[in-house]
């Protein structure tokens, strides 16, 4: 098989080549991934098709299987290969990795703190923005996943990135030194990880936390709050609605990119400084005697009552 070149933006352009992938989609839309090989063929229910057809031949083209089947060729773009590549474990969705990197303000040549790599998809995405100039410090517990990871980044750009540094290990008790611009915790339990990352994160640094369910969401929340070195942190999930539009047939689509996680944004004050005392009332029970979690500053520990003591006897 054909070497590629490294390609750092994993984008590639001119005649398409042994060693590439494309995206063949079919006259319903399906879309199907393809690693080009000279001499090989694609076989689908309704024919094949040769390789060699699409070798040589432009991005963008049409090729026609034996059954007679016309199908679309081009190479992938990032969005379709982080949602088609090899995973050992579930990936950021491009809807939230595109809110990732506007909301933290990803920019050439930050320095960026990532953990939880699972399959590689928002490396990819981190990698692209930083460009060879910033660097990316990825973390990752099991060595399965950061190998997956690392396969799939390096098929995707063609060889190894010179700004990613890929690590095995727990983050709480394994990050390095490094300063960094923002960080990125896509974890099982992020709010344990809050007091190692604020002693690396720069003063008006962005933190983002990718959580799961709301549990996970309220536990991060509050340790961040009670943490005192942030700014109040905002969560959010987002939905995406595709839209059928022919002639007068107008209306949304059948299907909807619902919930896949939710993200938590906050911003690091400088070092020594405490965030002002926020003004708050929460519900009522919020932080009542069933609650175990950091509580924030400014809410008081309630007073157990115990079960024979009367209103009067409390006032």
């Amino acid at each position: 098989m054909e070497e590629l070149n490294v390609n750092l933006a994993g984008v590639r352009t001119g005649p398409l080549t042994a060693g590439e992938r494309v995206t063949l989609t079919d006259p319903k839309g399906r879309r199907h991934s393809v690693l080009l090989r000279a001499g090989a063929t694609f076989h689908t229910s309704r024919g094949g098709i040769g390789h060699d057809e699409l070798i040589g031949g432009p991005d963008g083209n049409v090729v026609t299987s034996t059954g007679g089947v016309a199908y679309v060729a081009f190479r992938p773009l990032l969005e379709e290969f982080t949602v088609t590549m090899p995973r050992e474990a579930a990936v950021i969705y491009p809807k939230d990795a595109a809110q990732i990197l506007v909301q933290t303000d990803i920019f050439p040549g930050a320095r960026v703190l990532e953990a939880g790599v699972g399959s590689g998809a928002l490396s990819l995405h981190l990698l692209r923005a930083i460009g060879p100039s910033g660097v990316l410090y990825s973390y990752e517990r099991r060595a399965d996943f950061a190998a997956v990871a690392k396969q799939n980044v390096e098929r995707f750009i063609g060889g190894e990135h010179p700004a990613w540094q890929l690590r095995i290990g727990d983050l709480a008790a394994d990050i390095g030194p490094e300063p960094v611009d923002r960080v990125i915790l896509d974890m099982l339990a992020p709010w344990e990880c809050i007091d190692a990352v604020a002693g690396v994160l720069q003063g008006g640094g962005m933190l983002c936390c990718y959580v799961a369910t709301t549990t996970q969401m309220g536990r991060t929340m509050d340790t961040i709050r009670a943490h005192g070195g942030f700014t109040e942190p905002a969560a959010s999930e987002l939905t995406a609605r595709g839209w059928h539009a022919e002639g007068l047939a107008i209306r949304p689509g059948h299907s909807t990119t619902g919930h896949t996680g939710f993200l938590i944004f906050t911003r690091r004050l400088a070092p020594g400084v405490t965030a002002p005392l926020r003004r708050r009332r929460p519900a009522p029970g919020a932080y009542g005697p069933d609650y175990t979690g950091p509580r924030p500053p400014g809410v008081e520990v309630p007073v157990a009552v115990s079960a024979d003591e009367s209103p009067q006897e409390q006032s």
